[in-house]
């Protein structure tokens, strides 16, 4: 089968899928030619589906999805600016969660959702950990404090600028700065060696964090945890990620326990025009 095939009723010819194609792999030959893949256009495909969702006829199907394959956009749900600034603009970072479990489905319909952020290539390198269970949530965090420990007793520069004795002082005291008693962590890790990993890694987390308001829930990165996370065999031995990955980017998730009133303010963005 080739790479792609064209419904020649459907088609109009109208040149969207070659202006559209990111690598360039679709040309109209002559005046009546049909949409047609260039050579090597296999080899060089990355499968983003751009000339199947373009396509306004429905003629155009990739040999992996068919324009029936793909849900159509539906314009009566996009955001107006508005609506667009009041929800990102709303969004807070959650440090205080229930006691309350969030059900596996939601979090795999989450991480459903991030799923379509943009990667590099197409590669889609992202892989998930999910810590559902809160007590191994809880086992881990203490690991991140033995970690800070360490660094403290080294004399660690980042351990003292960043304060991390205040930090293991209130996990002493039964006080979580670290995972903040939230009930499960999301990792996001890939492949050391892919050069898209990482930056796709923290993406895709952003579209799960943006998601996550609309179940009734909140996030907050956990920083502390990834750094530990790349950086103490303990805890590395514990995440147990396959060879070769790391963990680029850490999330905590649960049902918020306060609800805040106002949005504040930020300060000015600094612009350079040229």
């Amino acid at each position: 089968m080739s790479l792609f095939t064209i419904d020649q009723e459907k088609c109009r010819r109208d040149g969207l899928c070659v202006a559209e194609c990111p690598a360039k792999l679709i040309e109209l030959i002559g005046k009546e030619g049909f949409p047609t893949p260039i050579a090597q256009a296999e080899e060089f495909c990355i499968n983003c589906g751009h000339c199947v969702s373009i396509c306004p006829h429905g003629a155009l199907s990739l040999k992996t999805m068919t324009p029936e394959d793909c849900p159509p956009v539906r314009k009566e749900l996009s955001l107006n600016p508005e609506h667009c600034e009041h929800f990102l603009r709303s969004r807070r970072s959650i440090r205080n969660f229930k006691e309350k479990q969030v059900p596996r489905k939601i979090l795999t319909k989450l991480i459903e959702i991030a799923r379509y952020a943009p990667t590099g290539s197409n590669t889609q390198p992202v892989h998930w950990l999910v810590i559902k269970n809160t007590k191994e949530v809880k086992r881990l965090a203490g690991l991140v404090a033995d970690w800070m420990r360490f660094l403290l007793s080294t004399g660690d520069e980042y351990a003292l600028t960043a304060h991390l004795d205040r930090v293991v002082a209130a996990w002493d005291k039964g006080i979580d700065r670290i995972l903040r008693n939230a009930p499960h962590l999301i990792v996001a890790h890939g492949l050391s060696t892919l050069t898209p990993s990482q930056t796709s890694c923290i993406i895709a987390l952003t579209y799960l964090e943006l998601a996550a308001p609309s179940f009734g829930l909140g996030t907050c990165w956990a920083g502390y945890f990834n750094g530990a996370a790349n950086f103490y065999p303990p805890l590395q031995e514990a995440l147990a990620l396959p060879q070769d990955h790391l963990p680029y980017g850490s999330m905590m998730i649960g049902y918020p326990k306060y609800s805040y009133q106002r949005m504040p303010i930020r300060n000015e963005p600094e612009i350079t025009w040229r």
